[in-house]
């Protein structure tokens, strides 16, 4: 099965299900690029107590965003290292990755993958461009700003791929430049809740229910000029971080890097809806 031609014009390097769409809800390119957040303000009050990056290609997108101080986490190989109460800090992460669309100046961030559960709420703002490489996102209804910063290193290179079974999104890999966001689906997919943590005080859940709430990877991280390949730098999964990112050894590069394919064949569906990447560029990324 192969995933992707690289070697084709950018216009027609998209799966053919996103072609039609693609027309109509371009993104700007000045969007597109991976993005760190400087602070929110709700209200009056500013702040910046998470670690947010955000990766947008021309179409699909990813988010992380981690507490900069996860006390006592570091030295956990799994989740049965944890204390109760520290599997409650890592219940106030959040990412969420999917496809973005925009109408005049408003986005929308359509989730296939979340890490908190849904409150029922599009996730939109309003965004503005503030030159050269900055914007604000403004709340539609006026309830926070924030401010994000454009990093370089894209340089028109953009890929993503998709795994998904019977339409659900499993897996996500997106890469802008030398930088990669690797999503994994938990099990099941969470009932609407405010938040993950009222979600486990409305459920009493279990520790093992806690565990599988959790049990949802997103991590970022560097192509190249890690101590390894693919290193992973800042993961929900905080025994992922530091560690080589085992997801693309199942993937395999064919026709002299023209195309990309699975290492092994199963009823998942592999996709990849963006790639502007030439077959240099893909042989160099899955170098084996």
């Amino acid at each position: 099965m192969n995933l992707a031609v690289a070697d084709a014009p950018l216009s027609t390097r998209v799966h053919t299900d996103a072609t039609a769409r693609e027309s109509v809800t371009r993104l700007p390119p000045w969007l597109w690029g991976e993005w760190s957040r400087e602070w929110i303000m709700r209200g009056t009050v500013k702040s910046s107590t998470l670690d947010v990056h955000y990766l947008q290609t021309p179409t699909y997108f990813a988010d992380i965003r981690i507490p900069k101080i996860r006390s006592g986490i570091s030295a956990a190989q799994s989740f049965a290292d944890l204390t109760d109460q520290q599997l409650r800090l890592l219940a106030g992460q959040n990412g969420f990755a999917g496809r973005t669309t925009m109408a005049g100046t408003v986005a929308t961030w359509s989730h296939d993958i979340s890490f908190q559960p849904s409150d029922g709420t599009p996730d939109t703002g309003r965004l503005q461009r503030i030159p050269p490489n900055r914007m604000h996102e403004l709340g539609l209804d006026g309830s926070y700003i924030e401010s994000w910063r454009h990093l370089s290193g894209a340089k028109g290179q953009f890929l993503v791929i998709r795994v998904e079974h019977s339409g659900r999104l499993l897996r996500s890999l997106v890469v802008v430049g030398n930088e990669f966001m690797y999503v994994r689906n938990r099990a099941k997919d969470l009932p609407m809740a405010p938040s993950l943590g009222a979600l486990i005080e409305a459920t009493k859940a279990t520790r093992e229910e806690i565990v599988g709430y959790l049990d949802c990877e997103f991590s970022v991280g560097r192509v190249r000029g890690g101590s390894e390949p693919w290193e992973i730098q800042l993961s929900t999964l905080p025994w992922r971080e530091g560690h080589h990112l085992d997801f693309v050894e199942q993937i395999s590069v064919s026709d002299a890097g023209a195309g990309l394919v699975p290492r092994a064949v199963g009823d998942d569906q592999w996709t990849v809806p963006v790639n502007t990447l030439s077959p240099r560029d893909i042989k160099a990324l899955f170098a084996e």
